[in-house]
């Protein structure tokens, strides 16, 4: 099996950016959220599912789930989210494990947004990575990039889990309260050890 490092940290903590960066650097990125999203997508494996437990409301006009039904329902009806988090769950760890072991990079970076929740996650990285910077950072850069409003925004991050939880799980962190320059550097330093301990 390849040398795994778990990239996490919270919504609009940076994650896409470091895992672009260890992508161009030449790790193999797995992303549960886009392994989500293809499997939500129109002809995606979920889609199904879906409207069997939700019905034709679950589907947007395009074939896909409608992520805005979804994210207002499963915060508002904590069955519902189980449900979802059911049919989804188990279908995203399975695809993610078969792209681990088909892997070539030097090493991958496994993106999970959940994963200092999530122990069958953590059971399969060897070092965690946490990319962090300051909560209000955090809610201005998703408010930057999405139409989302701030009360959902603050509810996405009091969903997750707290900011000293998942320092706490670190083996690494990137500090990604400044610039890209300064995330490109880190992500740098952070490729050669990860290079070499997956050699060891």
């Amino acid at each position: 099996m390849p040398f795994v490092v778990g990239l996490t940290g919270g919504i609009g903590s940076g994650k896409s950016a470091a895992a672009e960066e260890f992508a161009r650097l030449g790790a193999t990125v797995i992303d549960t959220d886009a392994i989500a999203h293809e499997l939500t997508r129109a002809g995606g494996a979920a889609i199904a599912g879906v409207r069997r437990l939700f019905g034709d409301a679950a589907i947007g006009a395009d074939g896909a789930m409608d992520r805005a039904w979804a994210r207002a329902r499963v915060f508002s009806d904590a069955g519902a989210k189980a449900r979802l988090e059911a049919l989804l769950h188990p279908m995203i760890r399975e695809e993610s494990a078969r792209r681990i072991a088909a892997a070539a990079g030097p090493y991958v970076v496994h993106v999970v947004p959940l994963l200092v929740e999530s122990p069958g996650y953590r059971e399969r990285v060897q070092r965690v990575l946490v990319v962090d910077c300051p909560e209000e950072t955090q809610v201005e850069r998703v408010l930057a990039r999405s139409s989302l409003p701030r009360e959902e925004v603050l509810r996405i991050v009091a969903a997750q889990a707290p900011r000293a939880a998942r320092l706490a799980a670190a083996d690494d962190v990137i500090d990604n309260s400044g610039d890209i320059a300064a995330l490109r550097k880190r992500v740098a330093e952070l490729h050669a050890r990860y290079v070499n301990l997956s050699r060891a």
